[in-house]
Parts: C-alpha cells; structure tokens; sequence
C-alpha cells in the first residue's frame, strides 16, 4: 500500500514538471521566434501590446509575492501552501497564470507572427488543463477550496453572478 503511494506521488511529480517543462517551452517560443508581418501592427497597437506585456509581468510578480513561502514552480502546493483567498487572489483564483496569459497575449499580438500566435493558443490550452489539475491538488489540501472556486472566476475577474431568488414550493 505505501508503495502505490509512493508510486502515486511520483507520477504527479512527473506530471506537474512535465506541465512546466511545456510551459516553458512554449513561453520560449512566443519570446524567441521571430516577429513577422502576417498581421499589421499599428503603433497604437504596439503601445498596447507593450502595456500588456508589462501588466501581466506585474501581476504575476505580486501574485507570486502574495504566495509568499507558498510559491512553487509546479502546480503541487507545497509544506508552507495557504489557501489564499485576499488581494489578487480574491479576483481571480489563478492570478500568476491570468497574468502569464496576459503577458504572453502582448507579445502575440505585436509579434505579427502566425506562428507565435500558435504558441499562444497551446499557451492558454495547456495553463487550463494546468490549472485544472492543480485545482484538483488543492481540493485534496484545502477544505474550503471548493467554496472559494464557486465563488472566485479562474483567469479573468468579472462582475458576480445575481444568483435568482429560491422559488416558493408550488
């Protein structure tokens, strides 16, 4: 019996550096290939691509420094993980990778490229299933989190939900 644990655990320990390991990969690419002309980009655009790139860089940094001794580079919480709930973490439940994805929708679009645009898209494919399975990792952690996912969106903050009133027994 201790041994299927040990085997589990080393299975989501293979799979969480796995997920990092593409998520690396593919940020790679959308930095490093090259820009093309496969779409225009208007100064006006470039300007806003830019501020997005550096919004999303900055939420990243303070969603991580919100983590504090939490923060780890896999989607496994670690001994020192707390389920936070305030600051960024009470917008969105993802805040690090809302702000990944925003950096990474900067450069995709002032790349002009297709190709990056591509490792844009696998970006936002991969950090859902990501997420995802690290959801599943804090429910097994933390007893409220079902509660706080109920309530909190995953990437993008929006407005609550008005829940209908009860309907009266008929």
């Amino acid at each position: 019996m201790a041994e299927d644990s040990l085997t589990a655990a080393k299975d989501r320990r293979l799979t969480a550096w796995s997920l990092v390991a593409v998520q690396l990969a593919l940020i790679a690419a959308i930095v490093l290939l090259p820009r093309r002309t496969d779409w225009p980009v208007p100064a006006w655009l470039a300007v806003a691509s830019t501020a997005a790139t550096w919004v999303g860089i900055v939420l990243m940094v303070i969603a991580g420094l919100g983590l504090g001794r939490g923060l780890t580079a896999t989607p496994i919480p670690n001994a020192h993980a707390r389920l936070r709930t305030g600051g960024l973490y009470r917008l969105v439940r993802h805040p690090i990778y809302t702000g990944l994805l925003l950096f990474a929708a900067g450069e995709v679009v002032a790349s002009g490229s297709v190709a990056v645009a591509i490792a844009g898209v696998l970006l936002l494919s991969l950090v859902t299933a990501k997420a995802r399975w690290e959801e599943a990792r804090l429910r097994e952690r933390f007893a409220g989190y079902d509660e706080y996912a109920r309530r909190t969106p995953r990437f993008v903050p929006c407005r609550p939900r008005r829940r209908p009133p009860p309907s009266a027994p008929g």
